[in-house]
């Protein structure tokens, strides 16, 4: 492996700053231009315990201590945290989910890493919208995550109980804007009727 040894590789991937890798960003961090050795490299560090493997040419630093949100965002790119665990998060829904939650414009898949499950449920391109970067990941505003789990209610997909929420953090006049931006079908007008007289809107 020439001069790639275990105390020097190491060294460089913790300067690097980062704690969630790519293949690619291994490569350019280690500078190993040729593709075998870097797998080698990889395995080495794998091995050693100092990279865990989360999926496909994705690597965590194993001391990094990322939260399961950011990992969540990249286990599955193009997905943001929603429903019930950024409902959680706001303290609008207090019952702790046991699965970490998210939307996502692909196909809906269920991931597993480290005894923790990580769901996420397609939503229509149109609604992909509505998140921001906070805590190093992103995450649904609490008015787009509320509808977001209302909108998969009304298709069967989600359960909700209003008299659980506590809607002391939504922003009404966001909450209005972004509902204007949802299909108004039958079923999701009949679902956010509910909400609409609970909090007068």
């Amino acid at each position: 492996m020439g001069t790639y040894n275990l105390a020097t590789i190491t060294k460089k991937i913790y300067n690097s700053g980062f704690s969630l890798f790519y293949t690619k960003t291994l490569k350019d961090i280690l500078d190993i231009k040729k593709q075998s050795t870097l797998f080698s490299v990889v395995k080495k560090l794998v091995n050693a315990k100092i990279l865990i493997r989360i999926g496909r040419n994705k690597y965590l630093l194993k001391d990094g201590n990322i939260k399961d949100f950011s990992i969540a965002n990249f286990i599955y790119n193009s997905s943001y945290i929603s429903f019930e665990s950024a409902l959680n998060f706001y303290g609008i829904l207090s019952q702790f989910p046991y699965e970490i939650s998210n939307a996502t414009s692909r196909k809906t898949v269920k991931k597993y890493f480290h005894d923790k499950i990580f769901t996420y449920t397609h939503i229509q391109k149109k609604l992909f919208w509505g998140y921001e970067k906070k805590d190093g990941f992103i995450i649904a505003y609490p008015e787009k995550a509320l509808l977001d789990q209302l909108y998969l209610s009304s298709k069967g997909y989600k359960k909700i109980n209003i008299d659980e929420y506590n809607f002391t953090n939504i922003n009404i006049s966001r909450l209005k804007k972004y509902l204007k931006e949802y299909p108004k079908t039958k079923q999701f007008q009949k679902t956010i009727k509910g909400l609409k007289v609970y909090l007068n809107i």
